[in-house]
């Protein structure tokens, strides 16, 4: 998928799927254990016992180690939404090979999980994750609907996008969850208030065709 280079100062669009399509996020807690990784793993620290980590998670949202990640930060992450069997992010690069570590790290870390979790062995993903430099914020304002949009492919979700909680939209137009562990300032800021914000991602017309996103069919 990756055929780009990477570079600092710069957003991308980050997604990756289940191999063959699966699903790869089957409960509540295969999703909050990917959620923490996105999350907790900006920076290059190394988490021991990441298990008990995940559980203090699911209970307090942002740890006592949130501050050193952020010290630390090797990418920024601006927008996410974790689907039953693929994920997207909106990612600045900070550090240069910020995005490989951190991609890396993410998706080693989940599917050794996950593999162990299910008894299973061999690729959870469906080959590098792919990236997509974003070049303007016409491109930034579009992908961030897009991504915020995703939920609706699910009955339940289908116009309650902003309630969906395994996707910053609900942190971009309510109260931010993650407190400096998610930053869409370069987005919000190109709207009066939030609820102008939601007004944009209520009429747009992104997620009506998949050809949209070309790139994202193969």
């Amino acid at each position: 998928m990756r055929r780009i280079r990477l570079a600092s100062g710069e957003y991308y669009h980050l997604y990756n799927r289940g191999v063959s399509k699966q699903v790869i996020f089957h409960n509540i807690a295969d999703y909050n254990r990917f959620l923490f990784l996105i999350l907790y793993f900006q920076s290059e620290a190394n988490f021991p016992q990441i298990g008990r980590l995940v559980k203090d998670f699911v209970q307090h949202r942002v740890l006592d180690i949130a501050e050193e990640v952020i010290k630390r930060r090797i990418v920024e992450l601006t927008t996410f939404c974790i689907m039953p069997n693929h994920f997207h992010l909106i990612i600045k690069e900070l550090k240069e090979g910020g995005i490989s570590t951190y991609m890396q790290r993410v998706l080693n870390a989940y599917a050794k999980y996950y593999n162990t979790k299910y008894t299973k062995s061999g690729h959870v993903f469906q080959g590098p994750y792919g990236a997509v430099y974003i070049e303007d914020d016409r491109q930034l304002l579009y992908l961030s609907a897009y991504i915020h949009r995703n939920s609706r492919e699910i009955s339940k979700w289908f116009n309650r996008e902003d309630q969906y909680p395994w996707s910053s939209y609900q942190d971009f137009v309510e109260e931010n969850r993650w407190r400096n562990l998610l930053l869409p300032q370069i987005i919000l800021e190109q709207f009066k208030n939030k609820d102008k914000y939601r007004e944009f991602i209520k009429t747009s017309t992104a997620k009506f065709h998949e050809e949209e996103l070309d790139y994202l069919s193969h």
